[in-house]
């Protein structure tokens, strides 16, 4: 069985993954939003089971909240609720793709009322920050058009640019604004923020405090993400991940499941460029679970990034850059499989039972009759779910 270093162990147990409570929600296509037994009703409830994730775990310590679908009267309330559960709340989420008013553009519309209206809500957002402790605004935009000649590409920058140094100047000391991006879909001829260049140019004309967010489905097929993830923490500018896997476009499943070897280079990248348990790029996963349990979903999510990051920290570093420095590359790139081979799983299975965890969380999860029990128990009610 191979051993982990007590060095690799130590970086495993500083690792932290933050969870989305929209994943705890019912999700599906554009075609259905299926149904579930057991779906949390209210962000209360998403909490508590991101909090299962987290018991079982010890990797899932802080949960993102999406509003408005996690909108409550009483932040600090949530906030206590979170803590008493052993978690904290995280990043805010804003949501300006649900609206009527902003079918053609919110925080890039050529409307100086419906812009305000979108820049307000993220007012709003930097507010609930203030009540819940969170730290990072994230911002995802919908926006961009179907046509050519239907909009001036270039004043919706400048607009995006004014809308975001308004937000920007909102925050305070502590916190930040983090920029998704995404190369298309809803709008399919051009989207406002496609690419990661674009969202850097934006954040870097606002000051230090903002940051790109990358997300792993969020670019064309081929794309080299790991290269990205290199640059941007060459630049100081990777604020944070979305962790998922797809196939074909924004597929948002089980971080890991479509291309393991992928999510093995990216964490490479993330070890390599001193990203690795920085309090400035936070582990975020952004899934939906469809046609899976939801607590399991997200309990096999943050264990494939934990291997993933395990076999990262095996690859001997001395060994590749020798190899690399000779020009040797069928053996610089036999350091590299070699570690992404290793079978680290009998090894971290090992190292929870020593630290008072189940070997395997999946199965303790299943025999703790947890999802049985919320199916039983949440009864009535409206489930959460996209846009609840």
């Amino acid at each position: 069985m191979t051993t982990l270093s007590p060095d690799i162990l130590t970086a495993l147990e500083g690792q932290g993954i933050e969870l989305p409570s929209w994943a705890f929600g019912n999700s599906g296509t554009r075609f259905r939003v299926f149904t579930t037994p057991g779906t949390p009703r209210d962000p209360f409830e998403k909490i508590a089971d991101a909090a299962q994730v987290n018991a079982y775990t010890k990797l899932a310590p802080s949960v993102a909240l999406h509003i408005p679908w996690d909108k409550v009267d009483d932040y600090a309330g949530l906030r206590r609720h979170a803590e008493d559960l052993g978690v904290s709340l995280g990043t805010i989420n804003s949501n300006t793709f649900q609206d009527e008013d902003y079918k053609f553009g919110a925080l890039t519309h050529h409307d100086d009322r419906i812009r305000q209206k979108a820049i307000d809500h993220h007012f709003e957002c930097i507010d609930i920050m203030g009540a819940t402790g969170s730290r990072d605004l994230k911002i995802w935009l919908a926006e961009g058009s179907n046509y050519p000649g239907q909009a001036d590409i270039r004043a919706r920058q400048d607009r995006l640019q004014d809308s975001l140094q308004k937000i920007y100047d909102r925050l305070s000391d502590e916190q930040r604004l983090v920029l998704e991006y995404k190369f298309f879909e809803p709008a399919f001829y051009h989207t406002d923020v496609p690419d990661w260049g674009t969202s850097y140019a934006q954040v870097v004309s606002l000051g230090d405090k903002a940051m790109v967010c990358l997300d792993t489905g969020h670019h064309a097929p081929g794309t080299n993400i790991e290269f990205i993830v290199m640059q941007l923490l060459r630049l100081g500018k990777l604020g944070s991940f979305d962790f998922n896997s797809r196939f074909y476009a924004d597929d948002d499943l089980i971080v890991g499941a479509a291309d393991p070897f992928q999510l093995f280079r990216i964490i490479f990248e993330v070890v390599r460029g001193g990203g690795l348990n920085n309090p400035d790029v936070a582990f975020m996963l952004d899934q939906c679970h469809n046609v899976e349990d939801k607590i399991p979903g997200q309990i096999r999510s943050v264990l494939n990034v934990q291997e993933m990051t395990a076999r990262a920290l095996l690859v001997d570093r001395d060994a590749l850059a020798a190899a690399q420095q000779a020009n040797d590359v069928l053996g610089a790139n036999a350091v590299f499989m070699d570690a992404f081979y290793t079978d680290v799983r009998p090894a971290l299975a090992e190292w929870r039972e020593s630290r008072g965890l189940a070997a395997d969380p999946m199965a303790a999860y299943a025999a703790s009759g947890y999802q049985q029990q919320i199916a039983a128990d949440r009864v009535g009610g409206t489930q959460a779910g996209w846009g609840a």
